[in-house]
């Protein structure tokens, strides 16, 4: 089978991987209304072609926090991937890298930081769920010392999101291929269960959860640009850039921890219309298509992140199927670029496509 298209890709992963992993992997909130509505919502947005101008050369080049990335699509933070392959985080980075791109490795990676940062070529965002202020330090100083280049902090997931199809499977995550950065402090690593939070069982009494106001304490342990992942609303966005933040992903998580919510790319322009100025606007949810990576970065992102795509790659072909998947939706971006006669992503703007009237204008 051609693969030449991520449809495809998907296709062909799915039939090696275990029905169970599959549903893992694929497995949203409760009907899986908001996963469904991400990529349809995609498919109301209509772009505006301009022809009889050079774009003979183009350059795809942007920089994410002052770091150059060869094209705007980077790889979000998920974990569960050394469980898929034996390779895991070290694949995806690897793949991010041969693509000239950025790929950011979750709290629940199942080989260290320091592991991934060693085979990593390109930049690396280290993505940090908070349970308890010592874990969060130790992971952040690390990370910092390892050469990450953001803090990106998952806030959407106040409370544990059990899929139903993974409760149905009896799925059970392997702790062994979850924890890497925890081996030299496994007490940091006591969770055995989907159920609860990926790398922590603490108790009522042990949690130290995050606020507004705590923000200054988590970027003072590193002084890295701080990123606030799983921003829906503009009154949140307009608090991280009150708070401090650097950045933002605009993102509801594939629709893996609440349902019936609006599609991420719905909430994008008028959070970007409201911080744009003063963070740098990254999205996620839903991007199955260069034209759609195209379509946000005409919404004011500056780049976006690919989740489940990602684990298709790697179930395909390792690192290289990664690298495949990047280059499809690069070529599919580039595409796009030249049909709107644009030569370089600052050309990029509102006008290069047309939103449906019906869309939400105001998003509290």
């Amino acid at each position: 089978m051609d693969i030449v298209s991520l449809a495809d890709l998907k296709q062909a992963a799915k039939e090696k991987i275990p029905s169970d992993l599959w549903d893992f992997i694929e497995g949203a909130a409760f009907d899986e209304v908001t996963k469904q509505r991400n990529e349809e919502k995609f498919l109301d947005l209509t772009m505006n072609p301009n022809f009889l101008i050079d774009v003979g050369t183009r350059n795809l080049s942007t920089t994410v926090f002052g770091k150059k990335i060869d094209f705007p699509i980077m790889i979000a933070p998920a974990g569960g991937k050394r469980q898929l392959h034996p390779e895991g985080e070290i694949a995806a980075a690897k793949g991010a890298g041969m693509s000239g791109t950025l790929y950011a490795l979750p709290t629940a990676s199942g080989f260290s930081i320091e592991e991934v940062a060693e085979v990593a070529s390109g930049p690396l965002w280290f993505q940090l769920y908070h349970s308890n202020d010592e874990i969060t330090e130790f992971l952040v100083t690390k990370a910092k010392s390892a050469g990450y280049s953001a803090i990106c902090l998952t806030v959407d997931g106040p409370t544990s999101a059990p899929k139903e199809k993974d409760l149905r499977n009896n799925f059970r995550r392997k702790p062994e291929l979850y924890n890497g950065s925890f081996r030299e402090r496994p007490e940091f690593a006591r969770s055995t269960d989907i159920i609860v939070p990926d790398f922590s069982d603490f108790s009522p009494e042990e949690y130290q959860g995050l606020t507004w106001e705590r923000l200054d304490w988590l970027k003072s342990l590193t002084n890295l640009p701080l990123v606030i992942k799983g921003i829906r609303t503009v009154r949140d966005a307009l608090l991280c850039a009150e708070y401090g933040a650097d950045g933002i992903v605009v993102s509801n998580h594939g629709g893996r921890q609440i349902d019936r919510t609006l599609s991420s790319i719905e909430t994008l322009y008028p959070i970007t219309q409201a911080v744009g100025e003063n963070l740098e606007v990254y999205f996620d949810s839903g991007i199955r298509r260069g034209s759609d990576a195209f379509m946000a970065l005409a919404l004011g992102a500056r780049g976006v992140f690919v989740g489940r795509p990602a684990f298709w790659g790697m179930a395909y072909q390792g690192a290289e199927g990664v690298k495949l998947m990047l280059d499809i939706l690069k070529s599919e971006f580039d595409r796009c670029l030249a049909f709107c006669g644009y030569r370089n992503l600052s050309e990029i703007e509102i006008g290069s496509v047309n939103i449906p009237t019906h869309w939400p204008v105001n998003i509290p």
